[in-house]
């Protein structure tokens, strides 16, 4: 699986359909065929990056097939 925003392979699994991306500090979160991009912000909360990476999220090929 390779990072949307950075192109990185350094994704780490934080949840059961969640990732982190330690190239540029993004989470993933993947949940059927949609995937979300968050950014964490300093308080540890969340703020949603769809519109800027997506228009119709969905999940490449080579994710399904590595997650």
């Amino acid at each position: 699986m390779r990072c949307p925003n950075c192109n990185s392979k350094d994704i780490g699994k934080i949840g059961s359909h969640q990732f982190y991306c330690w190239g540029c500090f993004i989470e993933l979160t993947i949940n059927g065929e949609k995937m979300s991009v968050y950014q964490v912000e300093e308080d540890g909360t969340l703020s949603s990056l769809d519109d800027l990476f997506f228009e119709d999220v969905q999940i490449l090929p080579q994710m399904q097939a590595n997650g």
